[in-house]
């Protein structure tokens, strides 16, 4: 197969020297996971003392990995990655906040991604975390099947509504909504109300997106009870598969509780797991749609074989590509020029709020063996490139 990964010259077009160089750096920052750990540390510190370090923050791995703090800011980010064929997803990157107010704040904030996501090409989907739209431990509290008091009954309806609200203005709107996941103790709750809003809102076609962590060990067999339900009640499906974002809270939580680990046993076993709902997705493609959000390049180069195979067009709009911006641009850039669709998640929102998220891709990029090395030789590559 056409080892297209390789092109850096597509993959960083975007980036000026100084971006280029400031890219290095920071993997080169990364890589170093003692340096990491101090930083997570230090920034924590400065951020709850009120320290002014924003500007440094802005300057360096905000601007890397996020769009803008807010949508207008993103514009000029998607418009240059709309031209070279690669499409934005925002993602308001707010995290961790339990109060009612924002809750409904996040709400708004959706609302109005919408009416961009219609008004652009460039964004072909909107996206929200269940828990910007309801408190972590409610969503536990009812995955756990745990009796909830009067007020918590009444805090439930209102999360429930949140997702209504959202899922029927994009159905209104005939734009496709992916709904990310979490940690495997508030995810049942999650699922379940996912699953109705697919029942209700994609029934001509697909609008309503769930997200399948395939790191854990039970969610093929969850995909295949899904399939099974969407067949007998008449709905659509959409999934976006990714390896998943928590590992190590995963298994330090199951160590910790004295319960089996819902993480499969070997980084092995996670990418044959990752790999197999990929092709049953594509065997049921009449039912299911694919945003296959990952980072992996065997996974991305078995993607591109089986829609050569199944003589699927690169181009058919039941089949997406993602990463996160910042991110292996050596992926998206190259099939988007191969003419694959090709979506890039757009974290965006106040600096001091949008920290934890950057602080999860740190250290996320930290545990994952290889991801940023590879990075690190590829920015090596283009660099040598540009002075020769």
């Amino acid at each position: 197969m056409k080892q297209i990964f390789e092109n850096t010259a597509t993959a960083f077009a975007l980036k000026t020297d100084s971006e280029l160089e400031r890219a290095y750096f920071l993997f080169k920052m990364i890589a170093n996971e003692p340096l990491v750990k101090m930083g997570t540390i230090m920034t924590n510190f400065a951020i709850k003392a009120h320290l002014p370090v924003e500007g440094l923050i802005r300057a360096t791995v905000f601007d890397h990995f996020c769009g803008g703090v807010n949508e207008e800011d993103c514009l000029p980010v998607v418009e240059k990655m709309w031209g070279k064929g690669v499409c934005s997803v925002l993602d308001y990157s707010v995290e961790g906040k339990e109060e009612e107010a924002t809750f409904d704040e996040a709400l708004e904030k959706i609302l109005k991604i919408l009416n961009f996501v219609k008004e652009l090409d460039s964004i072909p989907f909107a996206v929200f975390k269940p828990t910007g739209f309801g408190r972590f431990a409610l969503f536990q509290k009812v995955s756990s099947n745990t009796e909830l008091t009067t007020d918590e009954k009444l805090e439930w309806e209102r999360v429930k509504k949140r997702f209504d609200v959202v899922c029927k203005k994009a159905y209104d709107m005939e734009v496709a909504l992916l709904i990310d996941g979490e940690e495997s103790w508030m995810q049942n709750a999650a699922d379940q109300m996912v699953e109705d809003m697919m029942a209700k809102y994609n029934t001509e076609k697909v609008v309503v997106f769930n997200t399948l962590q395939m790191y854990r060990w039970d969610r093929l067999e969850y995909l295949e009870g899904l399939h099974k339900r969407a067949k007998e009640k008449g709905f659509f499906v959409g999934l976006k598969v990714v390896r998943g974002a928590y590992l190590e809270k995963e298994n330090t939580r199951a160590k910790e509780k004295g319960y089996p680990t819902p993480i499969c046993a070997s980084k092995k076993d996670t990418d044959i797991n990752f790999d197999a709902a990929v092709s049953y997705i594509l065997d049921n493609l009449d039912i299911i749609s694919l945003f296959c959000g990952t980072h992996n390049e065997s996974s991305s180069y078995a993607l591109i074989k089986l829609l050569k195979d199944k003589n699927i067009e690169k181009s058919d709009t039941r089949v997406w590509f993602g990463q996160l911006y910042g991110m292996s641009d050596h992926i998206s850039f190259n099939l988007a020029d191969e003419g694959y669709n090709v979506a890039k998640y757009l974290p965006f929102g106040p600096v001091r709020d949008v920290m934890p998220y950057l602080i999860r891709r740190a250290e996320e990029n930290t545990s994952v063996a290889g991801q940023t090395t590879r990075e690190l030789t590829l920015l090596k590559e283009e660099r040598k490139r540009r002075k020769i």
